[in-house]
């Protein structure tokens, strides 16, 4: 008992095997690579969906996989996590998985190590002993972050090396509290921070910066400050009753503070006024489509970007950054990325049609396909009748499902598309074509000189819908739409010549920090002075801050910014903010944490997961919203508990002073 209650803590095969641990700190060359060594045992941030070490899209309303069953096969974790299959004794089938627990906890042990051993090595500059410093504070906070926004408070270990070969007493102890591990984490991104370069050289690409750490800080920050976390009914009802064993302290704060909208307000300013950062746009050239007359005819939308939508190429600003076409490594609204082959081997594969050698099934939902917006900038209700059809009844009188297609070929910013598509896919924003691919929808694939341009048909006969592929195979869009979003025009799985462009995962972008700005500042009902670090910033509900941060994310789509009568609402301004967080950050793991932190999660979840009819075998029929249900496997619960992942049971066993997640016991 002893001996096993320490594996987390323990240091296992590490650096080289040629090194003892001595050996690791004897000069500034090998404690780097142990740091460094430390630093790979995070899990690529791009495996969110297979394999994943996150419950990621998956777990949201976002996605869906059409994989019918549980089993060894299954390596979809997030679709676990959402139909309740993981427990404190299950998580998922192979490894990786999502029990990502001890591993963090080892990474924690590691960089403890080096903290202790800092003044070891005689050939350290004074510089390069401070930035080796600056990562290791840096990666042990990112390994407190991942336990925090999963596990929820950790147990906090401070500089600690925990030895081996002790007691059992001597390894329980308790969980902090939700607050203490929030400061903790943000103090250790501050200290890590003020060490870490501003950036790095192209070569170096990947690894974290100051400015990685601070914008970490406003994701944490806005967290905290967020409904689930900060008093009142949600905070309340998650987590009213769950206290600390060893002290009767609550783990969640029941008190409101509305200063923490103000720290998180001043930390995603605080990215800004770095200057660093700008999101990535395009010039409009004469493949750029024409602005819509109802953007353009906006009182406030009269300037070119980035005061307006004009001159830049809204299609490509925002494909560019996921396909690989814009250079990660240059690219200003990369805070934080990795390159990473997993976006072509996995998520990219499991969406290209089965026709062309993919998997058919990474799903998004309908509900996503409802939100994006028009190109006017209309919701699909505003616009139902008009230039939205989505059933004959929303035809003219005398219109016939005929109608419900387009009749003219379409070509823009390179993106082609047939006639004959259904009018629900038309004249929507331009985001809505960089990242869903619908039912005739046109895969380029033009690196295939023998297989390209191909139109993926997903009706129940077609090659490449269910009865196509074969009526057991998840190999087909079970919603009736996959993400496309990191599929380059070049990239293709098969025929001569095939081969996929590099890419790299965005792991926060500048996009975040400008909308979380505008959410923090909208939730503040007077003027607040906090200190962050060692600055001040008061903020307050300044109604152009807002519009001005908001804006530019809704500009560089193509869609007109907010209206006077939207600013001067606050619950207005709430409901656009999480309808572009949905939209803009589709895929790249964070609507899961979204949805919780705003309390929604439960609504949200109940909502049935709906898409086009996979059953169907022709236009009438497929194009019918249904709701997939082929087995118990996609029967989708709801549950308080699911906030969170459970903490192993096993460890559970080995330290009796640590609490389970509220109800998982």
């Amino acid at each position: 008992m002893a001996t096993s209650c320490q594996d987390y803590l323990n240091i296992d095969d590490y650096f080289d095997d040629e090194f003892n641990i001595d050996s690791a700190f004897v000069n500034a060359r090998y404690i780097e690579a142990y740091m460094w060594g430390a630093a790979d045992m995070f899990s690529d941030e791009a495996q969110t969906v297979r394999f994943g070490y996150t419950p990621g899209p998956m777990a949201a309303d976002e996605a869906f996989n059409g994989l019918t069953g549980g089993g060894s096969s299954n390596v979809y974790y997030g679709m676990d996590f959402a139909t309740g299959r993981i427990t404190p004794d299950f998580y998922g089938d192979s490894s990786p998985n999502l029990n990502q627990w001890g591993k963090y906890y080892k990474i924690i042990r590691k960089m403890n190590n080096v903290i202790q051993n800092l003044d070891v090595p005689k050939d350290f500059t004074t510089t390069d002993r401070l930035r080796i410093e600056g990562y290791t504070r840096f990666i042990r906070a990112y390994a407190y972050y991942n336990l925090l926004v999963d596990y929820g408070p950790p147990i906090i270990l401070g500089d600690e090396v925990v030895n081996t070969n002790e007691s059992l007493e001597y390894y329980d102890r308790p969980r902090a509290t939700y607050d203490e591990a929030m400061e903790y984490v943000c103090g250790e991104f501050e200290k890590a921070a003020e060490l870490m370069p501003k950036e790095v050289g192209i070569l170096d690409f990947g690894r974290p910066t100051k400015g990685a750490a601070y914008a970490l800080i406003a994701r944490l920050r806005l967290i905290h400050a967020s409904p689930l976390f900060n008093g009142g009914s949600a905070a309340s009802s998650y987590f009213g009753s769950w206290k600390r064993s060893s002290d009767d302290s609550p783990y969640v704060s029941q008190q409101y503070d509305e200063s923490r909208w103000a720290l998180a307000a001043a930390a995603a300013k605080r990215v800004m006024d770095l200057g660093l950062y700008q999101l990535y746009t395009v010039k409009a050239d004469e493949s750029t489509p024409t602005l819509p007359e109802g953007v353009i005819s906006d009182p406030d939308f009269y300037g070119v970007y980035p005061n307006g939508a004009a001159g830049i190429d809204a299609f490509r600003s925002y494909s560019d950054i996921f396909t690989g076409e814009a250079v990660a490594a240059i690219n200003k609204e990369l805070i934080w990325g990795r390159n990473t082959s997993y976006l072509n081997d996995y998520i990219n594969k499991g969406s290209f049609p089965p026709s062309l050698g993919g998997w058919g099934r990474f799903c998004v939902t309908q509900k996503v396909v409802d939100a994006y917006l028009m190109a006017d900038g209309r919701t699909k209700e505003e616009a139902r009748g008009d230039t939205y059809f989505e059933t004959v009844a929303d035809l003219p009188a005398g219109g016939t499902f005929d109608d419900l297609f387009t009749e003219q070929p379409k070509t823009f910013s390179g993106y082609p598309m047939n006639a004959g598509v259904f009018k629900m896919y038309d004249n929507r924003e331009m985001r809505f074509y960089a990242s869903v691919g619908f039912n005739e929808a046109i895969w380029q694939a033009l690196s295939s000189t023998t297989v390209n341009m191909h139109t993926a048909k997903y009706y129940y006969q077609d090659v490449d819908g269910r009865g196509g592929v074969s009526a057991t195979s998840p190999d087909y869009p079970i919603t009736g739409y996959v993400i496309k979003k990191f599929d380059h025009a070049y990239d293709a799985f098969s025929g001569t010549g095939a081969r996929r462009i590099p890419k790299a995962y965005p792991i926060i972008r500048y996009a975040e920090i400008l909308l979380s700005y505008a959410e923090a500042l909208n939730n503040l009902t007077g003027s607040q002075t906090v200190q962050l670090g060692d600055q001040q910033y008061t903020v307050s509900r300044d109604i152009d801050e807002i519009k001005n941060s908001f804006n530019l994310v809704r500009y560089r789509a193509g869609l007109p910014g907010l209206s006077a009568n939207q600013l001067n609402n606050p619950a207005d301004v709430q409901q656009a903010i999480e309808r572009e967080r949905m939209v803009e950050f589709l895929y790249e793991n964070r609507r899961f944490y979204d949805v919780r932190r705003w309390g929604i999660y439960e609504e949200s979840e109940r909502e049935p997961i709906r898409g086009m009819n996979p059953d169907g075998a022709d236009r009438e029929s497929y194009y019918r919203r249904t709701i997939p249900a082929t087995s118990s496997y996609l029967t989708r619960v709801v549950d308080k508990k699911f906030v969170w992942v459970p903490i192993p049971r096993a460890e559970l066993r080995r330290l009796p002073s640590l609490d389970q997640n509220p109800g998982y016991n």
